[in-house]
């Protein structure tokens, strides 16, 4: 094999990924960008949101830091794969906007809620972290208030089409 056509095979072979480098950032941002639907079950009836969901350790990490807005019936879910301890708790380092945040656990039961106002301190260790005290497998973030203006207390089911789990009887 003579040494073009060597560097032509090679350059065929890499073509195809070098194609796909500009896709990966956009398939990450559309997934990050989706919204799911989600229900929260009370005595009062339904209570229904759009949220983005949080699932990989960089996405959880980043969560709703360095926005200004959270639009009215939305919000954030954060889902773990196994099972979070009561003292494995969330902070409002660089989050400019005050919220309320419900630990959920794996039947889908809201287990705690929390007001947490924005910290606005620049050294991450003066924000202070917001601990549920019970177990938890997911926590949902919303609008301060939320929770409190919609009677949507502990024991309160939460429902998310896809997820096995929520809302078991």
């Amino acid at each position: 094999m003579n040494p073009t056509r060597r560097a032509l095979l090679k350059f065929s072979f890499a073509l195809p990924v070098l194609g796909m480098v500009p896709l990966v950032p956009s398939l990450v941002m559309a997934q990050n960008d989706e919204r799911l639907p989600l229900v929260i079950h009370t005595s009062q009836g339904p209570h229904r949101l759009s949220v983005e969901v949080a699932e990989t350790p960089a996405q959880r990490q980043r969560g709703l830091m360095e926005r200004d807005h959270l639009d009215v019936d939305s919000g954030m879910l954060f889902l773990y794969d196994r099972q979070q301890s009561g003292r494995q708790g969330f902070w409002m380092y660089r989050t400019r906007i005050p919220l309320d945040i419900a630990f959920i656990d794996s039947d889908g039961r809201i287990v705690a809620i929390e007001q947490m106002p924005p910290c606005e301190s620049l050294r991450p260790a003066q924000c202070p972290s917001y601990e549920p005290g019970e177990a938890y497998h997911s926590a949902l973030e919303v609008n301060a208030g939320y929770f409190a203006e919609r009677g949507i207390n502990v024991g309160d089911c939460v429902s998310l089409p896809g997820h096995a789990g929520f809302c078991r009887t």
